[in-house]
């Protein structure tokens, strides 16, 4: 058998599909297990596929796979979504007593098990825990001990009162017996750890990440799949004496966060795609003030309202130049779920030493993934918080003019002015959204204009001389094929790299979590025969900007019918590639 586990639950939007899928991946979790998992959901609250896959292994896993060995399909719809993944090992779920699923073929060598998960759920108490009667189903099929459902059973019905949570476990042990007593052993045997695992997704990440750095004020509009983030910080970070806001659009969100941001606290705004085109004009605000924002843009398929429940990395043209004149701005896109925590603590420490907007750009695939991590991923004393360059009342005498004014846009020769929180004394200053002075009044002085537009532009070259804005680098360091990727692809990009490995490929990946400013490709590009840029969009963006910075063409492999990469696809791809000449791919 596998090493690795792949078990799905398919049917309907109002199923309860991501609930049931959830308590699995936190049951594998608690029994030491690592999890990944992927969604496909439909865009509507009722109807509609909709599916929740686990990957699940004692060892770490980083993508999905083609293969499907546990299915419980409340649907017919449920086994042709899935045909295509299972294999003569196979096991399909499904109640065979309800009318729409009495004609059920099942393909190939795959094995079915008609359990009557209603009639069971029913004895245990009600029809609506029939999806938990599968989970034990599932439980006996893979020989994972019921007991680790338990637990993560009364962390979900908890708050329900005890009879809910006894009756849902007696559910599940009900699915399991009737595979006992029907079906008998299988060859699955899932082994179980003493680990402790944490399991998060990408959102829950960045706004674990944004109460870390500090974040105390939030303000968004539930957009999919950015939601997540808000829904996380709210009750969390009141703790720390933060807000949340839920405004009335996403236009009123960045305005709330700038208002908070100006007042000194460090403040942070998440959407996507449709949120932060309506964004756009107070971006401009935000950079020409010199605010410290971060704007967070969790992508999904575009363009207008698109798919909204899909993957895409389709915004990262609108992150680098979007708004209108020449905008000074950081854009950081976190590679892995970790990383979101990471990269957004970054994200703020940027934002303020630079006294500009940031954009902090995950996508679908990464935001609504579940990933396991041991509790020393995020080591809360490793946190590092850099305000920049706010002065006191203490320093302020530096920064006041003849008159005794506050210079609060400085054209010091780093691009950085002076940063002075309200209610410092001496530090009254205004700022306009107009082209102003060093004391932030409205001007037209053409002199004036240059150096203030030069000043802001200074901040970015500072920047690459003060941080390290490097890629991440896996595989063959000397091989002649040279991958580069951001974003979500990289565990599917890692995992990749073994299977081509195996068959005789030597690859050099890097994955790039700076977009901008970002790290010079040059020389790694010349030292390759092959390069293939790996992005989840129709046009190429990111391939686009590196043939920009290099002058060199580059060979690309893009995905955008809104499905991730998985390890095993773009092993292949890859193969494809390489085996073609490089003529035929431009």
């Amino acid at each position: 058998m596998p090493e690795d586990l792949n078990w799905a639950i398919g049917g309907e939007a109002g199923d309860g599909i991501d609930s049931t899928g959830k308590i699995f991946a936190q049951a594998l979790s608690r029994a030491g297990r690592h999890v990944f998992t992927s969604k496909d959901f439909a865009s509507r609250i009722r109807g509609g596929y909709t599916a929740y896959k686990v990957r699940t292994s004692v060892d770490r896993v980083e993508s999905v796979v083609d293969r499907l060995d546990i299915l419980i399909a409340l649907t017919e719809r449920t086994i042709h979504e899935n045909e295509d993944e299972l294999h003569e090992d196979s096991v399909i779920i499904y109640d065979g007593e309800r009318s729409t699923m009495q004609d059920v073929e099942v393909p190939g060598d795959a094995t079915a098990l008609e359990v009557p998960l209603k009639r069971l759920a029913e004895d245990a108490g009600g029809a609506i825990m029939l999806n938990v009667v599968a989970l034990g189903a599932a439980c006996e099929v893979t020989g994972f001990p019921i007991e680790n459902l338990d637990e993560s059973l009364e962390k979900r019905f908890g708050d329900k009162g005890e009879a809910i949570v006894e009756n849902n476990k007696e559910a599940a042990r009900k699915g399991q017996h009737y595979v006992q007593e029907e079906y008998g052993e299988f060859d699955y045997d899932m082994e179980t750890t003493d680990e402790d695992y944490v399991l998060l997704n990408g959102d829950e990440a960045i706004g674990m990440g944004a109460i870390a750095a500090g974040c105390r004020f939030y303000a968004g509009y539930p957009i999919t799949p950015a939601t997540d983030v808000m829904e996380y910080m709210t009750g969390r970070v009141d703790q720390f004496g933060g807000k949340v806001v839920q405004a009335e659009d996403e236009l009123s969100a960045i305005n709330m966060a700038l208002g908070a941001a100006r007042a000194g606290a460090r403040a942070m705004t998440a959407t996507s795609g449709p949120g932060i085109d309506l964004m756009t004009e107070t971006f401009g605000l935000v950079a020409t003030s010199e605010t410290p924002l971060v704007i967070c843009d969790v992508m999904r398929s575009g363009p207008s309202t698109g798919m909204p429940t899909k993957q895409e990395q389709g915004d990262l043209n609108m992150t680098l130049y979007g708004g209108h004149g020449e905008i000074p701005r950081f854009v950081v896109a976190p590679t892995t779920v970790s990383e979101c925590f990471w990269k957004t603590v970054e994200a703020f420490n940027l934002a303020e030493k630079y006294q500009t907007p940031v954009f902090l750009v995950s996508d679908l695939a990464m935001a609504v993934t579940e990933q396991t991590f041991s509790p020393d991923t995020f080591d809360m004393d490793e946190v590092e918080i850099d305000r920049g360059k706010v002065v006191d009342e203490n320093e302020i005498n530096s920064w006041l003019d003849e008159k005794g004014r506050f210079q609060a846009h400085f054209a010091a020769a780093d691009g950085i002015s002076p940063r002075a929180f309200p209610g410092t004394t001496d530090g009254a200053h205004m700022t306009t959204g107009l082209e102003h002075d060093e004391l932030g009044r409205r001007t037209e002085d053409t002199d004036v204009r240059i150096e203030q537009v030069d000043k802001r532009q200074r901040k970015v070259e500072t920047a690459r001389e003060q941080e390290d804005f490097d890629y991440r680098e896996f595989g063959d360091p000397d091989a002649d094929t040279l991958v580069i990727s951001w974003g979500s692809n990289e565990g599917a990009l890692r995992e990749g790299l073994t299977l081509l490995e195996e068959d005789g490929y030597d690859v050099r990946f890097l994955s790039v979590p700076y977009i901008f400013p970002r790290p010079d490709l040059t020389e790694e590009i010349e030292a390759a025969e092959d390069v293939i840029v790996v992005e989840c969009n129709a046009t190429g963006q990111f391939a686009d900007v590196i043939e920009h910075d290099v002058l060199e063409r580059v060979q690309r492999i893009n995905k955008y019918n809104g499905v991730r990469f998985k390890a095993d696809e773009l092993a292949t791809e890859i193969k494809q590639t390489l085996d073609t000449p490089a003529e035929a791919t431009q």
